[in-house]
């Protein structure tokens, strides 16, 4: 079936639909105001996607999906509700409204409930972002990139077999209203390419993967440069040895190291510290990375991945120096969130089509230092690079981390040999604190980072 906007668009234009489709959730917003809601918002969402599979040069799977859905959130009172469905037609609405305000009666009360006040709305005419690639491949053209990555990357010295490749693209659009006044629209495409790799035979088999994700087609690396890499990290990996369990400095490398910011962004999460299940609760206005080390946050990036004019309650966002020279300077706050902390949104809202937002950041660069790779492992001499991670584990309260890893053992600043089931551990302060990030910025997805060094690392082996 063609999804709503495909039925739409014959022989209309985009500005067209996009006024049907703000005009229905207007009409969402007031019925359940009549229906008793004392504040409303509704979301309507259309996705299409399309990805293609292939292994060893012949097409494996082609998956085409098209869907569209209509949420409703509602609060009578202090209490709140929220519900989703696909039946977008009125007595589709109807039931919705009388669902969700219905569910609102008989919530408990939160005395935080509440939507943004006008105040912390964002206002349009909102900035372009670029984040609308207008090309839509078919499925021939994905087939022949991914095809293409996977011939590269069995061309790669030492490779044996393939885990296939594949290549999507998928378009999604977003509308969102709320009694308050707020009224947005967001679109977007994303493009993505992945190769997986096996090299070695019986005993001593490896795999290695690359992948890729733009909004604009355009912007992606070269089929052919995936795949070779793909190969390359997997035949990097054949004849991995154990390490006894020791001491030394570890380098994670830039297109994992986010593993080490991915619990920080949890821990600032107002959720978190407002329920005091966080290792940083006390730690907003302190030092926590070394001097000069920053971390940016920046939700108008062109072309970002996660690029956004505003937040997903409508709140007014805007770039953020989480970490400025070494400081923790801010939460991530959705209105809720501020309100428990007696703060102000930071409009790092997130949220689906149904319940309560949460937050999340957005793009995220760590800015680069001044030694690129090499220069971090001759710095040190001797250490641990990890390529690979797996089965993380963290003590929300504490901030004690563990990981397993594989990568490569170095000496005198070189690579010596690789190395496979090892666990590196530490407590997440202490790491930041002695982090010194590298010049080797990773751009790919909407985490820029470097590779990361952390000296006198517990690495537990055989």
């Amino acid at each position: 079936m063609l999804s709503l906007r495909r039925r739409l668009a014959l022989g209309r234009g985009d500005a067209h639909i996009a006024l049907m489709d703000t005009d229905m959730l207007h009409q969402v917003v007031a019925a359940a105001r009549a229906a008793g809601a004392d504040q409303a918002e509704a979301v309507f969402a259309e996705r299409q996607s399309l990805s293609v599979g292939v292994r060893r040069g012949a097409l494996e799977e082609v998956e085409r999906e098209e869907s569209q859905d209509l949420g409703l959130r509602v609060l009578v009172g202090r209490r709140h509700a929220s519900v989703s469905g696909s039946d977008v037609s009125p007595e589709g609405r109807r039931k919705l409204v009388e669902r969700a305000v219905a569910m609102a009666r008989l919530a408990a009360e939160d005395p935080y409930a509440g939507l943004p006040p006008q105040d912390q709305l964002a206002r349009g005419p909102f900035a372009d972002l670029d984040l609308f690639d207008p090309h839509e491949p078919n499925a021939e053209q994905l087939e022949a990139r991914a095809l293409e990555a996977e011939a590269a990357m069995l061309a790669a010295p030492r490779v044996s077999n393939s885990n296939g490749a594949s290549a999507s693209w998928s378009s999604s659009a977003w509308w969102f209203v709320t009694s308050e006044g707020f009224i947005g629209e967001q679109k977007g495409t994303a493009s993505s390419l992945s190769a997986q790799a096996i090299a070695g035979e019986g005993a001593d088999m490896e795999q290695g993967y690359d992948a890729a994700t733009t909004r604009w087609l355009s912007d992606l690396p070269a089929p052919g440069a995936i795949g070779a890499e793909a190969g390359r990290r997997a035949a990097a990996s054949l004849g991995a040895r154990k390490l006894e369990s020791r001491t030394a400095a570890v380098i994670f490398e830039n297109r994992l190291a986010g593993a080490l910011i991915g619990p920080l962004l949890g821990a600032i999460a107002g959720p978190a510290v407002a329920r005091g299940v966080s290792f940083l609760k006390d730690k907003r206005g302190e030092r926590l990375f070394a001097p000069g080390v920053r971390l940016r946050d920046d939700p108008h990036r062109s072309r970002g991945l996660a690029s956004q004019p505003f937040d997903d309650e409508g709140v007014a966002n805007r770039p953020h120096d989480i970490i400025a020279d070494g400081v923790l300077t801010t939460w991530l706050l959705n209105t809720v969130s501020a309100r428990q902390l007696g703060l102000e949104t930071t409009g790092h809202a997130s949220r689906g089509l149904a319940g309560p937002a949460g937050v999340s950041a957005t793009n995220l660069t760590l800015e680069p230092g001044d030694a690129d790779l090499a220069g971090l492992m001759s710095g040190v001499g001797t250490g641990l690079l990890v390529t690979s991670m797996f089965g993380p584990s963290l003590n929300a309260n504490t901030g004690d981390w563990s990981v397993g890893c594989s990568g490569h053992w170095f000496e005198a600043g070189e690579i010596a040999y690789p190395v496979t089931e090892i666990t590196v551990a530490g407590n997440l302060i202490d790491i930041y604190a002695r982090a010194i990030p590298g010049a080797d910025l990773y751009s790919r997805g909407a985490l820029r980072i470097p590779s990361i060094l952390v000296d006198n690392l517990a690495i537990a082996g055989k």
